[in-house]
């Protein structure tokens, strides 16, 4: 197997892979949020019935705003990567083999072993590619023409790191 293809000097792409990757990373703040606010809900509900549950009133609403903050986080923090990586725009190009991935950014390049990728997670712009448990890069499916881009999925599914959402 060998592809490869260029990734245009688009200003939005920078923010789109930064905004993919973030929200892997923080989906577990919005999880955070809700526990938050639900126990503040049921504590303001419980306040009638509870003498406890009343001189607790500031802890109720300091849960309730906590987890409102903390579900507003993953958003906010993917508008600002979204925001100031588009001066990032550059072209690039991947360059994927049987043995890595190679991928070039203005003058800076890497590369990943497929040999260190545990799994790839599939979106519907990118795939996901993970070293460890940590998201390390993005493949961009839509740049890839179709014979390409199936015969990356069945590369990833041989070797079973291709995860479906």
């Amino acid at each position: 197997m060998h592809i490869r293809f260029d990734v245009p000097a688009d200003p939005a792409y920078p923010g789109r892979v930064a905004a993919a990757l973030s929200s892997v990373r923080l989906r577990k703040f919005s999880y955070i949020g809700v526990v938050l606010m639900a126990a503040g809900v049921i504590g303001f509900a419980a306040s009638p019935r509870f003498r406890w549950a009343e001189q607790a009133s500031s802890l109720w609403m300091a849960m309730v705003v906590g987890g409102l903050l903390s579900m507003l986080f993953m958003p906010w923090v993917r508008w600002r990567a979204r925001r100031r990586s588009s001066r990032y725009a550059v072209e690039g190009a991947y360059d994927i083999t049987d043995d890595n991935i190679m991928m070039r950014s203005g003058s800076e390049s890497g590369g990943i072993a497929w040999d260190g990728v545990a799994q790839v997670r599939e979106t519907p712009e990118f795939w996901i590619v993970y070293v460890a448990r940590m998201p390390a890069t993005v493949i961009p499916r839509r740049l890839m023409s179709a014979e390409d881009a199936e015969t990356l999925r069945a590369y990833m599914a041989k070797r079973g790191l291709l995860r479906l959402r």
